[in-house]
């Protein structure tokens, strides 16, 4: 009979009718009754799904996850969750992060798990599991799902989304034909796997590394290779590990954790949707954490990656360097290096290994620069206040312009994404280089889900004139994968009352970013005193009605009100519901 320290003992030994219905129930689907005597319980929860194609292979990999975890002596039940993809979800994935997070953390508590492999590659996807484990608090493990192999478009590699918004900018501006657009669209996509570029999977997938949720020099290997089914057998090893010996997620997602992954957002210039994910998952794991933080770790953290949207390379141009490892080794003054993550070693072990084993790859410093010599001297995220977002606001301050990140300009205010799409490319649009396009109404409750629309199109009349980036402010998101000189989650968003709503068109804007400034230039009695523009948002029936009326604001993650942690007593483990004897039903 397998141990009493086992969570899953305690369905599968019980010598009575719970123990019969229990077991019957697991042998019933062909699992013979010995592999239930002593073998941890791992539970592969995985996002496949045919509507994905980031998650698409996942299904071959947790076929891995499985040979690891059997190898290892455990036995592995697969269970499925939904699965999020941004491309095809609307109006945004980031809508039902939340219930995926829900979902995850319900299924491992109400299951007779003692381990848990996460499987998910699509950005929203990896700290929804994330966030559901830290709440679970079952040991757990992830494996990411690897970049996409990139396209090939006249001689050129390509990210999914960064090189896309190029063209459609140069197509606008009549630079580009739809004869070469159409060879473009034949070109794109070519393999499964997320975004190649740093967007927002890449980053969540280096971060999950970095906190310890992972294995190291998972993050970069690509979706297409064999080395990720190869980590998939290892994670399920790894996976039976944690079952006998831990450490849990609240191990684990430690505030030190919560600082080096932040510390290499910087150092990345990663995507500004790892900020929203990691204050989500902190708040999950009952660690204090606030946008305060993010700008202060930022102003000590030089970029030292040279990765598009930031830079020049792919994300699997840092596999070939050192990985994820390879970036902390340049970056180990600045981190927690007694951190501890899923493989049980502090992180200065690994640093020291990737530091002596990457020194020569890196040499170069073309992808992964030291610290003396960084590609900006700063991190790649500032923390904006000011008079229209008082609780704070972000710019991707290593992919806008330099010209712009001191700038003055009138408003030209729209109130939702369909005035946006149908004014935008008037020719008659009262607009220059000077202009701050705002869009607004488009937050967590207003989108809702704060859809990834802050990336405004710079006006197709700017676009023919040789203007390529202009300010832009949003309470929404855009794609990690996105440039511009954007201003964006915005907070408190303009539907839940935030003063961007009393904004108006020819406003004077002011944003400084060495100031850390976000403001209009009117005394704030008289911004104080107008009604704002936008009526109250009445919230829908059912899921969406739920989130509308709970959601939190970008700068608390976004995460609903009553989950996380915050001082509440955590919820009890499912198996107490067990009852003994030879009573009761199912």
């Amino acid at each position: 009979m397998a141990t009493p320290s086992l969570r899953s003992a305690r369905w599968f030994t019980r010598d009575d009718l719970a123990g019969f219905l229990h077991r019957s129930t697991i042998t019933a689907t062909g699992v013979g009754r010995q592999a239930l005597d002593g073998r941890p319980v791992v539970g592969i929860c995985t996002a496949w799904s045919d509507l994905v194609s980031c998650n698409f292979h996942l299904r071959g990999v947790a076929d891995a996850v499985r040979r690891g975890v059997t190898r290892a002596g455990g036995l592995a039940l697969e269970f499925p969750t939904m699965s999020l993809g941004e491309n095809l979800m609307k109006p945004t994935a980031m809508l039902y992060r939340n219930l995926v997070a829900m979902e995850v953390e319900e299924s491992i508590r109400a299951y007779p798990f003692d381990a848990v492999v996460l499987l998910g590659g699509c950005d929203k996807t990896v700290p929804a599991q994330l966030m559901g484990a830290a709440s679970a608090d079952v040991p757990a493990i992830a494996l990411t799902g690897g970049p996409a192999n990139p396209a090939v478009f006249r001689g050129r590699e390509l990210g999914v989304g960064t090189d896309l918004w190029h063209y459609v900018a140069e197509l606008r501006a009549g630079r580009m034909s739809r004869d070469d657009f159409a060879e473009l669209e034949a070109a794109s996509m070519p393999s499964v796997g997320h975004c190649p570029e740093l967007g927002t999977a890449s980053t969540m997938a280096a971060l999950t590394e970095v906190l310890g949720m992972s294995l190291p020099g998972s993050a970069t290997v690509p979706a297409t290779d064999a080395r990720r089914y190869a980590l998939g057998e290892t994670t399920g090893e790894r996976a039976v590990a944690l079952a006998r010996n831990g450490p849990r997620p609240s191990d684990v997602l430690t505030r030190e954790a919560f600082d080096n992954a932040i510390t290499t957002l910087m150092a990345l210039g990663g995507s500004t949707n790892a900020v929203i994910h990691l204050l989500a998952i902190a708040r999950r794991a009952g660690v204090a954490l606030g946008l305060d933080r993010f700008d202060e770790l930022s102003a000590r953290t030089p970029v030292v990656t040279n990765l598009r949207p930031s830079g020049e390379d792919l994300f699997a141009r840092l596999d070939a360097v050192g990985g994820v490892p390879g970036v902390l080794a340049r970056l180990a003054p600045l981190l927690h290096l007694s951190a501890t993550g899923v493989t049980g070693r502090p992180l200065a072990d690994l640093v020291h290994r990737a530091g002596a084993g990457s020194a020569a790859e890196t040499a170069d410093e073309t992808v992964v620069a030291p610290l003396e010599r960084p590609f900006a001297a700063t991190g790649g995220i500032a923390v904006l206040r000011g008079n229209l977002a008082p609780d704070g606001a972000l710019l991707k301050t290593s992919a806008a312009d330099p010209s712009l990140l001191s700038h003055r300009g009138p408003a030209l205010v729209f109130d939702d994404v369909h005035e946006l799409a149908h004014r935008v490319d008037d020719p008659d649009l009262d607009v220059d280089a000077d202009t701050v396009l705002v869009l607004r109404g488009v937050g967590p409750v207003g989108g809702p889900g704060m859809p990834e629309w802050a990336q405004l199109p710079v006006p197709e009349k700017l676009l023919r004139r040789g203007v390529r980036d202009i300010v832009r402010i949003s309470d929404a998101r855009m794609s990690g994968t996105a440039f511009g000189t954007v201003a964006l989650h915005v907070a408190p968003e303009a539907a839940a009352g935030g003063p961007l709503a009393r904004l108006r068109t020819g406003d004077p804007v002011v944003l400084d970013v060495a100031r850390r400034l976000l403001a209009v230039d009117i005394p704030d009695r008289e911004f104080a005193r107008r009604p704002p523009a936008l009526g109250d948002t009445l919230p829908a029936r059912g899921y969406q009605g739920l989130y509308q009326r709970h959601v939190t604001q970008a700068d608390q993650g976004c995460d609903f009100d009553f989950m996380a942690l915050d001082g509440a007593e955590p919820a009890g483990d499912s198996a107490d519901a067990i009852i003994g004897g030879w009573h009761g039903g199912w």
